[in-house]
């Protein structure tokens, strides 16, 4: 059976491990160097870099017998191509869902939740101070647009393109904090104290992404906190996915 993942998340990695070991001819895709580097070399997977739009992710799915989404969950472009270049090329695809953040890091006073980067950056502002930006590098404009680039502090993947993005929204070079996680309560805790943070822009990126780790460390350091919620989607469990597919393959 062939099956191609669409990863970038641990939980899509741990996937496609799973089922080369029970057989499955296992395509990776990832968008950056990054993405390969954490997938590593495993027997039976193999690794495809490059952002791809829909047509290409028709031409790579063309011949599979099962797609895998294991995107992360605010890639909601990416998620969208996948879905209907699958159903272009009449093949069966499958969303893999993140894990829930743990219970104590939602849905409390001290965090404010909203939709979009630009409803973050409106409502940083009117609290003002330094603020650390841990949503990637994708809408830093957003960003710098409203707030201004000398308090922003964006934590980002050490990759050319991130820190492009840093130089293009003005933002300081001595503000880039350039290191991959995810990060532990006490290296977020430095991070804060070191650059003097006032609030922090997150998404929640769940357990796998260590939420809780910078939610804690936040509350700890009197770090006012912002919360991007992840957009609504259909899918299934990483175990429940993995039963599925060893049936399949059996």
């Amino acid at each position: 059976m062939k099956t191609v993942i669409f990863g970038g998340t641990s939980e899509g990695r741990e996937l496609s491990q799973a089922l080369a070991k029970a057989g499955a001819d296992v395509v990776v895709s990832v968008v950056s160097d990054v993405g390969a580097e954490e997938q590593g070399e495993f027997d039976g997977v193999q690794v495809e870099v490059g952002p791809k739009e829909e047509d290409g992710i028709r031409a790579m799915i063309s011949d599979a017998d099962l797609v895998i989404d294991a995107t992360h969950p605010y890639a909601v472009i990416v998620t969208d191509n996948i879905r209907r270049a699958a159903e272009a090329e009449g093949v069966e695809r499958l969303r893999l869902l993140r894990d829930e953040s743990d219970s104590e890091a939602q849905g409390v006073e001290d965090i404010l939740y909203v939709k979009t980067a630009q409803e973050a950056a409106n409502a940083a502002y009117a609290v003002g101070g330094r603020v650390l930006l841990t949503t990637g590098s994708k809408e830093l404009g957003v960003y710098a647009e409203i707030l201004d680039p000398e308090l922003l502090y964006p934590r980002v993947l050490p990759v050319v393109s991130s820190i492009q993005a840093c130089e293009d929204a003005g933002i300081p070079h001595r503000n880039i904090i350039a290191v991959q996680g995810p990060f532990s309560e006490e290296l977020n805790k430095a991070v804060m104290r070191d650059y003097r943070i006032d609030q922090m822009i997150t998404k929640d990126s769940g357990r796998a992404g260590g939420f809780a780790e910078k939610i804690n460390a936040a509350r700890s350091c009197g770090v006012s906190i912002i919360v991007i919620r992840r957009p609504e989607e259909e899918g299934l469990p990483f175990d429940q996915i993995l039963a599925y597919c060893r049936e399949i393959i059996q």
